[in-house]
């Protein structure tokens, strides 16, 4: 794939592997020529509606949240905006990855593009300029409740817009006017609508999202090249991962995970070779199943992101060729909590199911010395790891609890059922994070144990993930600081490209 120098926004729909790609190729982001036409046709209407008067429009003409019967006169609209920003920039908490950052500025400014938010060509523009100049504005971890949108972080996110608030630029925290000094930038003066635009919108929910897809598609793929060696070094079984047992509960990620296993296990030796045993355990013989199902969440999660990341999300929302302003709820931010509890859900079922093969591995059974090691007893081999994967599983049930199923009522009873989103999308890192620890301790057992199988060959592409591994990490003699091989594993895994077979 050749890489993407400039993306132009508004000219087609974002998926999770076009915004991992402008990630990494490092992309510059412009306005299409359409999206500028959108934005400013719309922005044309919003001022003729709102200098013709008439009927009120909520967060126009009006005041927010319960405060929406108070009525705001014409020459106060741009200034009840800018204290729409300032008074919403209570997210609080550690100051969230630059990743998420720039995630966020490029959800808003591909959601404003669309031409029905009523806000300005040059605020969407100078979105762009955050974007495209490494300008990172201060936003914590916590104080969405998911439901107006992401009120509060997108609030911190847009005041240095003002020359508010604070932003990070070459790794130094710089206040949001001296920001906009040093590049020449003047504060954007908003308009009717504007500040709304900014804060109601899921981009908060749905950039922690994506991180966590994008992060959760390798570690889906990360665990099966792992599992698949674990099950090479348990002497296991092929017979469960067999097309026709696909084939009569033919679910679409079970078919596909097995279909991948059959594929890096293709040539191995030691599949081939006659079994004295007859099954498997299940944390062997049900990878199909389970990391099939894990897969298919992950489908759903991806398209449920993608119908997300390409909607209007803030509120009211502007038809101008239907001559409407409707208030509405697209910033509701219950279609992302559920996947996204429903996600970590599934994600911490491969950590489960991993721990039960690394418990496999170090019992002493199939051939295998107890603890992967040659003198048990004197040594104590890897017996301590398969601990410390065991305390992360429980912490990753612990963050497997829903936050979709809680509601704090807010606005003084205005917005009386909140989703929790921002809860369910930022606890998904935790979970992954988790799930990295778990994968290199895994690769640990897997790799130890099948030492033990030579001179019985691999599979070629098992043994090509070994040969790499083991350049990195060496065999375990006789007791080691372990301390320094999970880190170890940690980077050999950053580093190692898994490809999964076509």
């Amino acid at each position: 794939m050749s890489k993407l120098e400039t993306f132009a926004i508004g000219s087609r729909e974002l998926t999770y592997d076009l915004i991992e790609q402008i990630l990494n190729d490092g992309t510059k982001l412009e306005l299409s020529p359409e999206a500028i036409e959108k934005i400013q046709h719309c922005r044309e209407y919003l001022d003729k509606k709102t200098e013709e008067g008439g009927a009120p429009i909520y967060g126009v003409t009006t005041g927010f949240g319960s405060l929406c019967n108070r009525s705001i006169s014409p020459e106060e609209l741009g200034r009840l905006q800018e204290n729409l920003v300032k008074s919403h920039s209570c997210s609080i908490g550690t100051p969230i990855d630059p990743v998420i950052v720039k995630l966020m500025l490029l959800l808003k400014a591909h959601a404003l593009s669309m031409g029905f938010s009523g806000v300005q060509v040059e605020t969407v523009q100078r979105i762009l300029d955050f974007y495209n100049n490494d300008v990172y504005p201060v936003v914590y971890d916590r104080g969405s409740l998911g439901a107006s949108g992401d009120l509060a972080p997108l609030a911190n996110l847009f005041l240095p817009l003002l020359g508010e608030g604070e932003a990070v630029h070459a790794g130094k925290v710089f206040k949001g006017r001296d920001i906009l000094n040093m590049f020449g930038w003047r504060p954007i003066k908003l308009k009717s609508k504007e500040g709304l635009a900014l804060l109601n919108g899921t981009q908060f929910m749905s950039a922690n999202g994506i991180k966590a897809l994008i992060d959760g598609w390798h570690i889906v793929n990360t665990f099966d090249a792992i599992g698949a060696m674990s099950l090479e070094a348990y002497d296991g079984r092929i017979e469960p991962f067999m097309s026709c047992i696909q084939d009569v509960r033919p679910h679409r990620g079970q078919k596909e995970t097995a279909r991948i296993f059959r594929k890096m296990l293709e040539g191995s030796e030691i599949m081939a070779q006659e079994k004295k045993h007859v099954q498997d355990p299940y944390s062997f013989r049900c990878i199909p199943q389970v990391h099939g199902a894990v897969r298919d969440a992950m489908y759903h999660v991806t398209d449920v992101l993608h119908t997300e990341i390409n909607s209007v999300t803030d509120n009211p929302t502007v038809f101008p060729d239907l001559d409407m302003v409707v208030s509405g709820g697209n910033f509701h931010g219950e279609p992302l909590a559920l996947v996204f509890d429903y996600m970590g859900v599934a994600l911490h079922e491969l950590g489960n199911i991993s721990e039960r093969r690394v418990a496999q591995l170090i019992l002493g059974n199939r051939g295998l010395p107890e603890f992967l090691v040659a003198k048990p007893g004197l040594n104590s081999g890897f017996m301590i790891p398969q601990y410390a994967a065991a305390s992360v599983v429980s912490q990753n049930k612990m963050y497997c609890f829903t936050a979709s199923c809680d509601s704090i009522v807010s606005s003084n009873g205005q917005e009386d059922l909140v989703s929790m989103g921002a809860n369910a999308a930022t606890k998904l890192h935790h979970i992954i994070d988790n799930l990295k620890y778990i994968a290199a301790i895994e690769l640990m057992n897997a790799a130890q144990a099948l030492n033990f199988r030579r001179p019985v060959k691999s599979s070629p592409y098992i043994a090509h993930f070994f040969d790499a591994y083991r350049s990195k990490v060496p065999f375990v003699e006789e007791d080691v600081v372990m301390a320094d091989y999970i880190p170890a594993t940690l980077d050999f895994l950053k580093g190692y490209s898994i490809e999964i077979p076509e």
